[in-house]
């Protein structure tokens, strides 16, 4: 089958139309010419015992007539037991049975059966039918000779007639098959052409759609959806990368900077503050490597990278053991424990990284508080800072977003804190939200998560 392989996919629908045309043809040909056959056969086996019939009524009712009344072309005899000819019709014979006796024997009545024509002088085969008539004493068969030539010859005229037209019409169908392929695959190539100009730059990123609202429209529009899907990660990855490598480059120019100074300037120089301040710009690269790399994994949909081990964590001692880091942060444990299902070291984290935001935008307070809500156990970090406009509280969600100087890098912040939060409170089946305090200003942070 390496040759069908080699052929055009069009050619292959072709040849399986074609394939399937024949076949379909050819079976529908014969069972027309057997279905009319037989249908004319059973005509003239109905035909032949109505005549029959009314033979034997006649015998019945003692009014045989010889020549007995029949068709010109129809032979018939009324033959005793002992096979001898009592009466016939015009042309029948007055001597021989139309049956031989153990052919005759073998029928049942109202049964009949094929003979050559040319025992009784007529052409092709002829259908001979028994019926028995007269007195239990004395019975005789009616034996009627139904000749099946003409019926023959209009079969045969059938068969010569689909013989004889069945190659055109194969032709005439492969022609109007490989049209109607073409045209069914046109949309298709257009794709193809189309995924090309875009490898070879040529065109946007979108592929041609077809007019018809059938299978080639819906894989276009498929591919159209996954070609933009690609194209906005792209878009994603090339600010994610850019953005990293921005963030990247000003500890590591602070880092240079000072080796350099110190360098030149050997005697001069603190090195044990030049140590602390290095410390503090590699601590500082390596939060931000690590966040980087749990967003990059969180990309890629690695659950592992941030719910390694699920456990039920009791929020009031996390949230106790994270607030003991920040002396300035309101904090009172609840009466009873508050529950839910998830990896502690990253609930940990979220409740650190909205500490952190607060604390470097708080004016003077900032409180920390987890209570039940529902089925849910709620977080919320509340400062009295500058807060955030209402129209700005999802976008701050993205990575790398800085809203104002009050929020500028030199602050301390990366811009990747709460794009963190979020994805942690995801994967924990919860919510977060950014709500303003009242009395304004100042920002509060709800983070609700499943109860266990």
């Amino acid at each position: 089958m390496t040759w069908l392989r080699r052929l055009s996919l069009r050619a292959r629908l072709l040849l399986v139309s074609v394939v399937v045309l024949f076949v379909g043809l050819a079976g529908g040909g014969v069972v027309l010419v057997a279905t009319m056959n037989f249908a004319l056969l059973r005509t003239a086996n109905n035909e032949a015992l109505e005549t029959a019939r009314a033979v034997a009524e006649l015998v019945n009712e003692g009014t045989l007539s010889d020549p007995l009344p029949a068709a010109p072309a129809v032979r018939v005899q009324v033959v005793t037991a002992k096979h001898q000819v009592r009466a016939v019709s015009a042309g029948a014979d007055r001597l021989v049975p139309i049956l031989y006796p153990d052919e005759l024997n073998a029928l049942g009545d109202g049964q009949g059966r094929f003979i050559p024509g040319s025992r009784i002088g007529l052409d092709g085969r002829v259908r001979v039918v028994s019926v028995t008539a007269g007195p239990a004493s004395d019975p005789v068969h009616v034996l009627v000779a139904r000749p099946t030539a003409d019926l023959t010859q209009g079969v045969h005229l059938l068969r010569t007639t689909l013989l004889v037209t069945f190659p055109p019409l194969v032709a005439l169908l492969a022609l109007v098959a490989w049209r109607v392929v073409g045209a069914t695959l046109r949309p298709v190539e257009a794709l193809r052409a189309g995924a090309e100009e875009i490898t070879g730059g040529a065109r946007p990123d979108r592929l041609p759609v077809p007019d018809s609202r059938d299978e080639i429209h819906r894989l276009a529009v498929t591919l159209n959806g996954m070609l933009h899907r690609l194209d906005a990660a792209r878009g994603r990855q090339r600010a994610f990368v850019a953005d990293a490598a921005h963030e990247l480059r000003s500890p590591l120019t602070n880092m240079r900077t000072e080796l350099e100074v110190a360098q030149r300037l050997p005697d001069t120089t603190d090195w044990p503050a030049l140590a602390d301040d290095l410390l503090t710009d590699v601590e500082r690269l390596s939060r931000l490597v690590d966040d980087l790399l749990l967003l990059a994994r969180a990309d890629d949909g690695s659950t592992r990278a941030l719910t390694r081990r699920a456990e039920a964590v009791e929020l009031g001692q996390l949230l106790g053991e994270v607030a003991a880091r920040y002396p300035a942060v309101e904090y009172e444990r609840p009466a009873v424990p508050l529950r839910t299902q998830g990896e502690r070291d990253a609930l940990g984290r979220v409740v650190a990284n909205l500490l952190d935001n607060a604390v470097r935008h708080a004016a003077s307070s900032v409180r920390l508080a987890v209570t039940a809500d529902g089925a849910y156990q709620m977080i919320s970090v509340s400062d009295d800072g500058p807060g955030i406009p209402a129209a700005d509280r999802e976008r701050v969600f993205d990575r790398f977003t800085r809203l104002d100087d009050a929020r500028a890098r030199d602050a301390g912040g990366s811009g990747l804190g709460l794009a963190i939060v979020r994805e942690l409170v995801r994967r924990h089946g919860g919510t977060v939200a950014l709500r303003g305090t009242a009395p304004p200003p100042g920002l509060r942070v709800d983070v609700r998560l499943p109860g266990a």
